[in-house]
């Protein structure tokens, strides 16, 4: 299963992108999350749906420097398998 979350708020310069891939590794999560040019952060996030569920819901929260505004879950179709979780 796989889910593509779009964080949107005070999410940059405050290791978002860190704490998203160390919280990902300890759920056993895979996929990769990246910074975008409108101050957003983007991840792609593929596991079994339990781990997933807890990952969205830190997500709406983030690391203790973060202050996020709004999460949007996108649920498409992914053909990739990753094999680890990266920062892009």
């Amino acid at each position: 299963m796989y889910k593509k979350f779009k964080v949107l708020g005070k999410v940059q310069g405050v290791f978002f992108r860190k704490s998203t891939q160390d919280k990902a590794m300890e759920l056993g999560l895979k996929g990769w999350v990246r910074n975008e040019s409108d101050g957003s952060v983007l991840a792609i996030i593929q596991g079994e749906e339990e781990p997933l569920k807890l990952m969205e819901a830190w997500l709406k929260v983030g690391p203790p420097r973060s202050q996020v505004s709004e999460l949007m879950v996108l649920e498409e179709g992914y053909n990739l398998q990753f094999v680890s979780f990266e920062i892009k």
